[in-house]
């Protein structure tokens, strides 16, 4: 029986690709998939999903035997059809890995962001406690900061999508929108090239801004009560802070567009 050699067929895509003079970003642009998800396959590292396998081989003129083979084959070189089930099978399965180790990514995410919860949690308790600052004025200088942070946080830890929709990679969308959740960029452009790493940096940025916030206030509180006692002006800054994410997502979002 025939065993699936990702290394072959990934060194097959290549040469094929190269022989139509095309980049790993165009080909990807072709099949509505990232640059990164090309070089993956190229490089033994993952292979596509089955649903790709039959636009990939129309694509280069081959089969899919052929490609799942990772060399070109003769007539009478034909796999018995166990041996391509066998292959396919085999894809599936790899497939299948990848989609759980997406949701393994997804769930070390939602344990972070439970530990930020806990964490913003004992930060607020020790502010009261060992600061005795009242928890009113607290929650009025870091309520709203944190409110936002945690749920915008929670939003791209627990339900952001991990991948955008086709139409994504094929025009030209400035805006992302998920339910009732949108985001309006005039100056980027969302891609499925772009949102992992906007969908992490968006993940970091706000989780830290959540669990640094209460310990720059505290700290300030106990070194300059005065300065401390400016309500409004924390409240002013932390809104800054909060919307201050904005200028790093269009560094991240254009440098991988």
């Amino acid at each position: 029986m025939k065993e699936l050699d990702r290394e072959a067929f990934g060194a097959f895509l290549a040469s094929l690709r190269r022989e139509r003079g095309w980049t790993q970003k165009e080909l990807a642009q072709q099949l509505y998939v990232t640059d990164k998800a090309v070089s993956k396959w190229e490089r033994g590292l993952s292979m596509p999903d089955p649903a790709l396998l039959l636009p990939l081989a129309e694509l280069f003129g081959v089969s899919v035997t052929e490609l799942l083979q990772g060399r070109r084959m003769e007539a009478q070189e034909a796999l018995p059809h166990r041996d391509v089930e066998a292959l396919v099978q085999e894809t599936l399965q790899l497939s299948s890995e990848e989609r759980r180790a997406r949701q393994v990514r997804r769930r070390e995410w939602r344990r972070r962001y439970g530990l930020c919860l806990a964490l913003v949690g004992a930060e607020f308790a020790a502010l009261w406690v060992l600061l005795r600052i009242p928890g009113e004025e607290i929650l009025y200088c870091l309520g709203l900061l944190e409110g936002m942070c945690l749920l915008f946080g929670g939003y791209f830890c627990l339900g952001a999508k991990e991948t955008l929709p086709p139409y994504y990679d094929q025009y030209p969308v400035h805006i992302y929108s998920d339910g009732v959740f949108r985001m309006n960029f005039p100056g980027l452009t969302f891609n499925n090239r772009n949102w992992p790493h906007i969908l992490r940096l968006c993940r970091v940025w706000l989780l830290a801004l959540a669990v640094v916030w209460p310990l720059l206030y505290g700290g300030i509180c106990a070194l300059f009560p005065a300065a401390a006692a400016q309500e409004s002006a924390w409240i002013f800054a932390g809104m800054a802070a909060v919307f201050s994410f904005f200028l790093p997502m269009l560094a991240v979002g254009k440098r991988y567009a």
